[in-house]
């Protein structure tokens, strides 16, 4: 009985040492091997090798242009108004219409139009759109300023005394994604609209946004540009390269605080099953050896 004593006197705290060792060493193990899983996992969206990255900085095709050199296309969608009469392009509706309508055969999206909007309508398949009293007018190719002009010179020889033409193109957007407080689509009103003025429009950063290395994508997919932009940096706000285009991605990555949280995060909810169930064989195993 003495021996045996003897050896539970032992056993009990060489246990709670094996156990307290054992506990350690899967922490360990768990810290070295489970974040990098963890870090993939978060940050997986539009990653690239430095060298592409590098060579977008240098090369930026139409940087600080905005959309005013935007080209229409077929299916874009064009806004109409004339100045003199900012609900419609001519005097009056047709009869039977309502603002934002399709007037005299043109081709128009149907929404509605509330007074000072202008009308909506869509360039066919052939780059041509449809307006009231004038017809088909070839508008791909243009420019923004382009197709006004254009617009504005028909309707004043055949139409109007004096018009004054506003055109916008209103299916041009940009995407926001990432550490943001409202990601989605955000339509591009005007012809340079920049970085700040859209993150802003969003909601702002996230407490967890990277604001030193802000992607902004854009061209073809296939070979797209991608400028990596600072916005800690007070100087960044020159950077013509915050102007924003059609089709533009923006990603907002997490920052490193905001990973190691999420990685510890990870950690802790990995580990707790493990963690119970040596405890709770820690305390049987000590109420045996009592």
């Amino acid at each position: 009985m003495k021996l045996l004593r003897n050896i539970n006197k032992y056993a009990v705290p060489f246990a709670m040492r094996f156990y307290t060792a054992l506990i350690i060493t899967l922490l360990l193990f768990v810290a070295f091997t489970f974040p990098s899983c963890s870090y993939k996992q978060q940050q997986v969206l539009f990653q690239l090798p430095a060298s592409a990255a590098d060579s977008a900085r240098y090369n930026q095709a139409g940087s600080g242009s905005g959309t005013s050199d935007y080209h229409i296309k077929s299916q874009d969608i064009l806004q109409i108004r004339n100045l003199q009469n900012s609900k419609y392009i001519v005097d009056e509706a047709p009869s039977g219409t309502t603002g934002g309508s399709t007037m005299g055969g043109g081709s128009n999206t149907g929404g509605g139009t509330s007074a000072g909007e202008g009308q909506t309508y869509q360039v066919e398949d052939d780059g041509t759109v449809a307006l009231p009293l004038i017809g088909h007018i070839q508008v791909a190719g243009l420019t923004r300023a382009e197709a006004a002009k254009k617009v504005e010179e028909l309707y004043r020889q055949n139409v109007l005394v004096n018009p004054i033409i506003d055109l916008k193109i209103v299916n041009l957007k940009v995407t926001i994604l990432g550490e943001i407080r409202t990601p989605g689509n955000y339509p591009l009103v005007k012809d340079k609209t920049n970085l700040v003025e859209m993150i802003g429009q969003a909601g702002g950063l996230t407490e967890k946004a990277n604001e030193k290395t802000i992607k902004i994508i854009r061209g073809d997919p296939k070979n797209p540009l991608v400028a990596e932009i600072d916005l800690s940096k007070i100087q960044t706000l020159a950077d013509p390269r915050l102007i924003l285009q059609n089709n533009d991605i923006i990603y907002i990555a997490q920052n490193k605080r905001a990973i190691k949280g999420d990685q510890l995060q990870n950690v802790t909810t990995t580990l707790q099953p493990g963690l119970i169930i040596l405890n709770t064989a820690l305390i049987i195993y000590t109420l045996i050896h009592r």
